[in-house]
């Protein structure tokens, strides 16, 4: 094998510099990964140099010629490797990154989810790197920055996971709230039971003429929504359906200005989040409809904007904390090599809860 390191560079390498290059290679390992993946000493025969001088050239460091790192750097692209994060740390000195995804940070429901994580994080001596791929100009690129310079990724990914973890390499991934049945690592959000007491609820209230704002890209119901028109038909109701292109407050309160209008006998409107019934109270408020005494409102997800208004809003109330330490549970212990990268393992669920306030 032929090293190119140059004259008068000193081809030594710090114990941590090879952690920085197989660091990865033993993380995967143990996550039954290994047979498949590219390593070092790989991506060294293909270049033609030693291991030393590829951990060079994979961390910037100096003692290697530029073309000698532009051959490196081309082997290792074309063997797909990635040195470890947590190794290439060690010899940078840099510090062990998370990668958050949200879909909107216009949502108050991302920043709560943010500030959980990025809580538990500091708390473990982990940085946040965040990636808002609903207000990227370019999401698939936002979520690959995020695989080559973070150690793990949880978030959400909706319907385009299996490309994004795709693109994300090597990097455990945690899913937040995934749509259908998947096996990989994942935080289920369920409603189901809330949904279950909700309905009793307003049934015990006197409610007989709901109608549900909900939001779907599709114009078909949500499957929270299809959850609410179960759980309603189930007690003898007959709910009206409206349903959003976007989960905003200003959609929900156009939803809820045209049912107002439309069916007069209307006595709550149960929205798809919070937002939307924030949007829905302002449109009661321009009406001059009383809420509660007239129509109940409801939202999900249990945001603290809810208790600012008035009256302050009934939800189905989420357990951000919760969502956020069971992902990073999950992706640390997967990082590690104590977890699984699928499988039931790794499957956690956070379940809503009915927060009864004023609004209904």
């Amino acid at each position: 094998m032929t090293d190119t390191t140059p004259p008068g560079a000193t081809d030594t390498t710090h114990p941590a510099d090879a952690a920085a290059a197989d660091g990865a290679a033993g993380a995967d390992a143990s996550a039954g990964r290994s047979a498949t993946r590219a390593t070092i000493h790989d991506v060294a025969a293909a270049a033609g140099v030693s291991r030393q001088t590829v951990t060079r050239a994979m961390n910037g460091m100096y003692g290697i010629s530029a073309a000698t790192k532009e051959r490196v750097l081309a082997a290792a692209s074309a063997l797909h490797y990635r040195p470890s994060r947590f190794g290439r740390g060690l010899v940078t000195g840099g510090d062990r990154q998370l990668g958050l995804v949200v879909n909107d940070l216009r949502n108050p429901y991302s920043p709560e989810l943010a500030a959980a994580v990025l809580g538990l994080a500091a708390a473990r001596g982990w940085n946040v790197m965040l990636a808002d791929v609903g207000l990227a100009g370019d999401s698939d690129r936002a979520v690959q920055a995020l695989g080559a310079q973070t150690d793990v990724v949880i978030g959400y990914l909706g319907i385009r996971a299996p490309e994004w973890i795709e693109r994300l390499g090597t990097v455990p991934v945690v899913e937040l709230d995934p749509a259908g049945e998947v096996l990989r690592g994942a935080v289920r959000i369920d409603p189901a039971p809330a949904v279950e007491d909700l309905a009793d609820h307003l049934t015990a209230t006197g409610v007989r003429h709901p109608v549900i704002v909900d939001a779907s890209h599709t114009g078909r119901p949500s499957s929270r929504g299809l959850l609410v028109i179960d759980a309603l038909r189930r007690r003898g109701h007959r709910p009206e359906i409206a349903i959003a292109e976007a989960s905003t407050s200003e959609h929900g309160a156009a939803m809820a200005a045209r049912a107002l209008e439309r069916f007069p006998a209307v006595d709550a409107v149960l929205a798809f989040n919070d937002v939307m019934a924030l949007g829905v109270l302002a449109a009661c408020r321009r009406a001059g409809v009383d809420v509660p005494g007239r129509v109940r409102v409801v939202g999900v997800d249990g945001l603290a904007v809810g208790t600012l208004v008035a009256p302050t809003l009934t939800t189905l109330a989420v357990d951000l904390g919760a969502v956020a330490r069971e992902a990073l549970d999950l992706a640390l212990g997967m990082l590690a090599g104590e977890l699984p990268r699928s499988g039931t393992s790794v499957q956690r669920t956070v379940r809503h809860r009915l927060l009864v306030r004023e609004s209904a």
